[in-house]
């Protein structure tokens, strides 16, 4: 006799096999520009938010792969994450890939624990400005800086005018402002599991994940599949999050857009991640 029972929705076949898991991948530099492969939270709320939808989920994972970059957009992503944990009472692992440094360690503190590959780079809590001076070279080339400007300080750091103390010094106090807020946060997420003194761990050094093990920076080694494996049974299901793509990101599209469009910024947006990422060897 042949069955003719219906076959079973595929989010129903899913659930037969064992515990879902959303899982978000957070991988990119952290930057409040719009561009493909940049964190911020306007591309990442939405991500979260389906993840934490899953009601019957026990907890959500969380794969961040970041060498940093805006401390403003770590913050709103980090509290973003503790703000929908605590609302739907679910705890958050973060897995570790290649690096969670700066930026990216700010975002991993989020969550209730961080598993590290033991390669993988973390720490790096510190604040960096770079900038270069072309004095020089703009005398050699007989070029003349007009600058008008109405405040005193609106010229702050001109690449194109000699470097002024003052202005090192304005800089230097707001990157100390920003890196106190961050200490914070590492302190107040991690609490008695750091077990380093904080002349070690807030340098802006960076680490090893075997290392950060040691210093209290994550909680345990490991990878995504094997932890969640051993913790909700062989059965688990990973549940990957992704964001829908628009027709204009399709390759047909994405090839004309680029030819026709903005071309200086993409080349110049892979060369400032570039240089963000050659920061830890990566």
């Amino acid at each position: 006799m042949t069955d003719t029972t219906p076959p079973l929705p595929w989010y129903k076949r899913i659930l037969r096999r064992g515990t879902v898991i959303p899982v978000v991948r957070l991988q990119g530099t952290i930057m409040a520009e719009q561009r493909v492969g940049r964190l911020n939270i306007t591309s990442v709320a939405p991500l979260l938010e389906k993840a934490f939808a899953f009601k019957k989920a026990p907890a959500i994972a969380i794969v961040v792969n970041s060498p940093g970059g805006s401390p403003v957009q770590s913050r709103l992503i980090a509290e973003h994450i503790r703000q929908l944990a605590n609302e739907k009472g679910k705890p958050v692992l973060m897995f570790v890939e290649d690096a969670a440094a700066s930026g990216g360690y700010f975002i991993a503190c989020a969550g209730d624990e961080i598993i590290a590959d033991p390669s993988s780079i973390v720490g790096s809590i510190g604040v960096i400005f770079a900038g270069f001076g072309f004095v020089e070279a703009i005398d050699k080339l007989g070029i003349t800086r007009r600058l008008y400007t109405a405040g005193r300080n609106k010229s702050t750091l001109d690449p194109f005018l000699p470097e002024k103390e003052e202005d090192v010094a304005r800089i230097k106090q707001m990157e100390l402002d920003i890196h106190a807020v961050f200490i914070d946060y590492v302190k107040a997420r991690r609490g008695d599991r750091l077990k380093a003194p904080d002349d070690a761990l807030f340098t802006g050094e960076f680490w090893t994940a075997k290392r950060g093990l040691d210093m209290g920076l994550v909680d345990g080694l490991g990878d995504i599949h094997s932890t969640l494996k051993a913790r909700f049974g062989k059965d688990v299901v990973l549940k990957f999050i992704v964001p829908k793509r628009s027709l204009f990101q399709l390759p047909a599209f994405g090839a004309r857009a680029t030819a026709g469009g903005d071309i200086g910024g993409e080349v110049l947006a892979l060369i400032e991640d570039r240089l963000i990422w050659s920061r830890l060897g990566l």
